[in-house]
């Protein structure tokens, strides 16, 4: 007898993210980061608020991030609910310090690359504050047995 097929998350989707000025969050994730815009539209709940896509070059799900134009919105707060920050990820331990001194030479304020046991990272915040970590990809985390 087959067993029933479970169930299973396959990885993240997309991020969004409340901002306030989309001309601010493209200089951020196109001109700086390098993302790709692949979508300009509404929000489908609330068609008063513009929304963009940036990721990879085929946007694909898992290089996601979309933004939300919300310019009346007070700033939130840290604390239980809330997101700290997120990771996107970067081939190499090299290519990690490539991008650091891509990012000061550009003016942008990031943290020296920190260990992390698992992976090396360095952090940065996007125009409306959101903790952005670029992370290594190696040596990678082993699942506990």
């Amino acid at each position: 007898m087959d067993e029933p097929r479970r169930l299973r998350i396959a990885g993240l989707h997309h991020i969004t993210l409340l901002c306030t000025s989309l001309e601010r969050s493209t200089a951020f994730y196109r001109n700086l980061l390098g993302m790709r815009m692949v979508k300009q539209t509404v929000n489908e709940d609330d068609q008063g608020a513009r929304h963009l896509f940036f990721g990879d070059e085929e946007g694909r799900p898992g290089t996601l991030i979309t933004c939300l134009e919300y310019p009346q919105l007070e700033p939130g707060s840290v604390g239980t609910g809330s997101t700290h920050h997120f990771a996107l990820s970067v081939e190499s331990e090299e290519e990690l310090e490539a991008w650091r001194g891509y990012l000061t030479s550009q003016g942008a304020s990031c943290t020296e690359v920190m260990d992390r046991t698992f992976f090396k990272s360095v952090y940065l915040r996007d125009p409306d504050g959101h903790i952005v970590e670029l992370a290594s990809a190696s040596p990678g985390i082993t699942p506990d047995e």
